[in-house]
């Protein structure tokens, strides 16, 4: 933060200037039940936490939640001759539970002492997002893919780090092109002379398939190294209470986003996105509002996790059909000496398995919900304006499945995009999200994160290794509450921090 931002925000701090925050329902201070009745109760932290069917399921619900979970644990294979055959030909994982440990948060690559930089290989839980970009607001129309990111001529809008056997003779294992990981550490200091060590992951990009030598300018091209590509690292987020956050009514997010918080730089704004749902119903508009994905670029659990199962593993669907690089020079050449691959890959039963398991995850029960601590941390979350874009909670509203239908809900997220500053943009477009926009991430189950996966990170990236780091990393519409935190003794600071522990 710049000192002069600082200063100021110090003195509306401290002269009472400061605006008070909105009114919000104070019950979530000792709300217990964060899922409602499909909630699963745990009195401690728990490697299992994340790992439950939602409580209010009937029993052939949860028998279809377990083989979704069985699906999700699979590995797929690139052996033709398999049952589980559907990897590739490029791909950054091969099964979901890689990128969502114990249906958690992902970790960070191991940078090895002594090492600078780490190769991203298998069973890493971070990819790169890639576009290219033009700054422009568009018509959503069909000409442009409904204002969809644009694709990498000859690669997606993915980068693929791995890839099958025999797609690049000249590295073997790999994809689309390399990814190789460093970091970048900074210092945050307090007004009371302490200090946080920051650190933010770079990820460069080395050996993409298409480069060549150009003896003019003598460096390395491809199409990734031009000025229009963008890239933006994402990190696997943790897969409770999906089904609920799709409960939530659609008029209660536009709500959250009509209001004036301008006082504090807040300006919540809906993402209108691509529908694959409303595309195969033959809706002329197929756009809805954005509910999933670190900037809400897919509208259902349905899209994301198809998009997902195609995307990320490389298994085609009968929602996404064809593979990720049909199209690119690298796809022709792998098919070219190869029988057709079979489309595709999951079966509808696989597939729709595998929506069931992801929508019908359980929220945990929070905890120490009656510590001293606890309770003047969850008020200091509210007094430091939190609130304004982690909102408490929601009554969801229908569903298709009965028990996600009507629960009050405590999730920490008003489900809209905002812009966060420059220390967190990836400068990438991604329908109406800007380069600076991120969603608000829901709180519930943070206090489970790091026992479920102890190297787990935060953020969009992972680069936060604890709750503080991530709050300090907050700028941008969130500048105003994280100036407050950090005027706040240490000691509340500690009990802010508790309180989320507890979510």
């Amino acid at each position: 933060m710049q000192k002069s931002t600082l200063l100021l925000a110090i003195q509306l701090f401290f002269s009472g200037a400061a605006m008070a925050a909105p009114a919000i329902d104070m019950d979530y201070v000792n709300a217990v039940m964060s899922g409602g009745d499909t909630t699963v109760i745990f009195k401690r932290e728990s490697i299992q936490a994340f790992r439950n069917p939602a409580a209010n399921l009937s029993e052939e619900e949860v028998r279809r939640h377990m083989a979704g979970d069985a699906l999700f644990e699979r590995n797929f294979s690139d052996d033709p001759g398999r049952f589980d055959h559907g990897l590739g030909p490029v791909y950054n994982n091969t099964n979901c539970n890689a990128c969502h440990a114990k249906d958690g948060r992902g970790a960070l690559p191991v940078l090895p002492i002594g090492q600078e930089k780490v190769l991203l290989r298998q069973n890493e839980a971070v990819f790169l997002r890639i576009s290219i970009e033009d700054g422009l607001k568009k018509v959503k129309s069909a000409a442009n893919h409904w204002g969809a990111p644009v694709p990498v001529p000859g690669f997606s809008d993915q980068l693929f780090h791995l890839g099958s056997y025999g797609l690049r003779e000249d590295l073997e294992g790999a994809g689309q092109a390399q990814v190789w990981m460093s970091f970048e550490k900074s210092t945050f200091t307090y007004p009371d002379g302490s200090t946080v060590e920051l650190r933010k992951p770079i990820f460069t990009v080395t050996s993409p398939y298409d480069q060549y030598f150009d003896s003019v300018t003598g460096q390395m091209r491809s199409r990734l190294f031009e000025k229009d590509v963008k890239m933006g690292p994402r990190m696997g987020t943790p897969m409770i209470g999906l089904g609920l956050l799709e409960a939530i009514k659609e008029s209660d997010i536009r709500a959250l986003a009509a209001r004036d918080l301008s006082a504090e730089g807040v300006h919540g704004q809906v993402n209108m996105v691509f529908d694959i749902q409303k595309s195969m119903a033959g809706d002329p508009y197929p756009v809805s509002m954005g509910r999933f994905g670190l900037k809400n670029n897919t509208p259902s659990v349905f899209h994301q996790s198809l998009g997902a199962l195609r995307g990320d593993i490389g298994v085609t669907n009968y929602a996404f059909p064809d593979e990720s690089i049909v199209g690119t020079a690298l796809y022709d050449k792998f098919i070219a000496t190869r029988p057709p691959l079979p489309e595709p890959q999951a079966s509808k039963e696989v597939a729709d398995d595998l929506v069931f398991y992801s929508r019908t995850l359980a929220v945990p029960s929070r905890r120490n919900v009656e510590n001293p601590i606890v309770i003047r941390g969850a008020n200091l979350f509210h007094q430091t304006s939190c609130t304004s874009c982690h909102q408490p909670s929601f009554v969801t509203g229908h569903h298709e499945i009965p028990a996600f239908a009507n629960q009050k809900i405590y999730p920490y997220t008003d489900m809209l995009l905002h812009d966060m500053g420059p220390g967190l943009a990836d400068g990438r477009q991604d329908f109406d999200a800007t380069g600076n926009q991120w969603k608000t991430r829901p709180l519930w189950g943070m206090g489970q994160t790091q026992t479920i996966n102890p190297r787990a990170g935060f953020l969009h990236d992972g680069r936060a290794r604890t709750l503080e780091e991530a709050i300090l990393w907050h700028g941008g519409e969130a500048e105003y509450s994280k100036t407050r935190f950090a005027q706040l003794p240490k000691e509340d600071r500690i009990a802010l921090i508790q309180f989320i522990r507890s979510l």
